[in-house]
C-alpha cells in the first residue's frame, strides 16, 4: 500500500526525517509540489543533509526518487543539489526521475519575485525570493516553460524570447537579453534530459508491477494555496490534493495519509499565528529547536501546540495518523500549554476560521499540563518516556483526533519511537515496522 506524508501545520514540521525513516519500506519516493524554497533536513550519523528538490528518500541506495509535474524546477538548483550529494558519496542522478511536465524556474522569475515582494510593502508575503511564485504564475497563465520544451530548441527559443520581452516590460529600466537565458537552457538540457520521463505513466506501471510508493509533500497544509491562511501561503497545493495533481495519479493510489506535526507550533514569514510566543519562551523554543530555515536561515516564529490548526490539517487531508516531532525540545519546561480552541470576542471557536482577519483577532484558549525534567532525547520506546511526556502525547492525540504513530525524540534517524500497534492498524502494509 502507498503512503502520503504531508505537513499538517505551517511547514517545517520535520517531514524530511520522517520520509527518510520510512523510505526502506518503499520502492519509490515521489515529491509532488513546491520548489527549492522547501528544505527537508535529514541527519544520518551526525551528517546534515538539506534536500530542497530531491526527495528525502535519496539517501537509501536502492530507492528511485521522483520529482513530479507539480514541482517547479530550477535546473541550476537541482544540479547543485546532485553535486552536493555526490560530494558526500551519495549517487543521486542514476536514481532520479524528473517529470517532463514539470515547469522550469528561470532567471527572470527570481527578478519578478523580488519585484513583487517589494511592491507589496507592508503586505509582503515573506517569500524566499527564489522565483517559485512567478514560475507558478506563468504556469497558470499558460506561458510557462516545461521540461519537455527543452527537447524542441526552436520552440524553446520562441518561448524564452517572448517571456523575457514581457518581463522587460514589467521591470522598470530592464534590458535583460533573452539570448543568454536561452543558451544556458540548452546547456542545462544536456544534463537534465537523461533524467526526464513521463512520471504519471511511470508510477502507474510501477503500481501495476506491485511496487510501493511513498508520496512526499512540501511545506504544510496551512500554507496551501487553496486551504491555507491566504494570502500568506505558498503557490501550490501542499495538502492531499496536490499529491494527485502533482504526480498524475488517482486518489485510490493513496492507501493511507500520515501527517507530520511538531510538539509545538512554528511558522516562517508573515501571517497570523494564534499561539505565537514572544520574549523569553519564544526565544527558548526557537533556540532549543534550532528553529531557523534550512534554506533561508530565517528565524521561525514559535508558539504552543495549536490543536485547532492541527484538527484542520486532519480534516483537509483525511489523516490516518500523525508523526509527532521535536518532543525533546520541550524537555525541562515546568509547564506546557495546548491550545484547544480560539476565543474571538464573545465567541469560542473549535474549528479553524477561513477569514484571515478573524484568525488574526483570535486568542488561544489553553490547557496547562505539567512538564518533565527527565530528558526524552534519543528515547526509542514509548514506555521509556517520562510519565508527563506520555500524558502530553496522549492529550495531543485526543485533541487532534488521530493517534501519534511516530514520535521523534531527536534529529538523528534512529532517535525515534515507532508505535507498531498504531502503524499496523492505520497503515496495514507495514508488517512489524522496524528501524532501518
Amino acid at each position: 500500500m502507498n503512503l502520503a506524508v504531508l505537513g499538517a501545520q505551517w511547514g517545517d514540521e520535520g517531514k524530511g526525517k520522517i520520509v527518510d525513516l520510512l523510505t526502506p519500506h518503499f520502492d519509490i519516493v515521489a515529491r509532488c509540489q513546491g520548489g527549492h524554497n522547501a528544505g527537508h533536513t535529514v541527519y544520518v550519523n551526525g551528517v546534515k543533509f538539506v534536500l530542497r528538490l530531491i526527495p528525502s528518500g535519496i539517501l537509501h541506495g536502492r530507492v528511485t526518487c521522483v520529482i513530479g509535474n507539480g514541482v517547479v524546477v530550477d535546473p541550476l538548483a537541482l544540479f547543485a543539489e546532485i553535486d552536493e550529494l555526490a560530494a558526500h558519496g551519495v549517487a543521486a542522478a542514476n536514481r532520479l526521475v524528473v517529470s517532463d511536465k514539470a515547469h522550469l524556474i528561470l532567471p527572470y522569475h527570481r527578478d519578478l519575485d523580488l519585484l513583487a515582494e517589494a511592491r507589496r510593502g507592508e503586505r509582503k508575503i515573506g517569500t524566499t525570493s527564489r522565483g517559485i511564485g512567478p514560475a507558478y504564475e506563468d504556469k497558470i497563465a499558460r506561458r510557462g516553460i516545461r521540461v519537455a520544451d527543452l527537447a524542441d530548441p526552436a520552440g524553446l527559443e520562441r518561448h524564452v524570447r517572448d517571456n523575457v520581452t514581457a518581463r522587460n516590460r514589467l521591470v522598470h529600466d530592464s534590458t535583460m537579453d533573452w539570448r543568454p537565458v536561452y543558451e544556458a537552457l540548452l546547456q542545462q538540457s544536456a544534463r537534465l534530459q537523461p533524467l526526464v520521463r513521463d512520471v504519471s505513466l511511470m508510477l502507474s506501471e510501477a503500481m501495476r508491477a506491485g511496487r510501493s510508493i511513498l508520496f512526499e509533500g512540501a511545506q504544510g497544509t496551512l500554507l496551501d494555496i487553496d486551504h491555507g491562511t491566504y494570502p500568506y501561503v505558498t503557490s501550490s497545493n501542499a495538502s492531499i490534493g496536490g499529491v494527485c495533481t502533482g504526480l498524475g495519479i488517482g486518489p485510490r493510489a493513496i492507501g493511507a495519509v500520515l501527517g507530520v506535526v511538531k510538539a509545538y507550533t512554528t511558522r516562517v514569514g508573515e501571517g497570523p499565528l494564534p499561539t505565537e510566543l514572544t520574549g523569553e519562551m519564544g526565544d527558548r523554543l526557537r533556540d532549543s529547536g534550532n528553529e531557523y530555515g534550512a534554506v533561508t536561515g530565517r528565524p521561525r516564529r514559535c508558539g504552543w501546540y495549536d490543536a485547532v490548526a492541527a484538527r484542520y490539517g486532519v480534516r483537509i487531508n483525511g489523516l490516518d495518523a500523525v508523526a509527532l516531532t521535536k518532543l525533546d525540545v520541550l524537555d525541562g519546561l515546568e509547564r506546557v500549554e495546548i491550545c484547544t480552541a480560539y476565543r474571538c470576542g464573545s465567541r469560542t471557536l473549535q474549528e479553524f476560521p477561513s477569514d484571515i482577519a478573524q484568525l488574526a483577532a483570535c486568542d488561544p484558549v489553553y490547557e496547562s499540563w505539567p512538564g518533565w525534567t527527565t530528558p526524552t532525547r534519543g528515547v526509542r520506546r514509548f514506555t521509556d518516556l517520562p510519565d508527563n511526556a506520555r500524558r502530553y502525547v496522549a492529550r495531543l492525540e485526543e485533541v487532534t483526533g488521530v493517534p501519534a504513530a511516530i514520535v521523534s525524540t531527536g534529529s538523528e534517524r534512529n532517535d525515534t519511537i515507532l508505535r507498531n500497534e498504531i502503524l499496523n492498524l492505520q497503515i496495514s502494509s507495514f508488517d512489524k515496522l522496524r528501524m532501518p
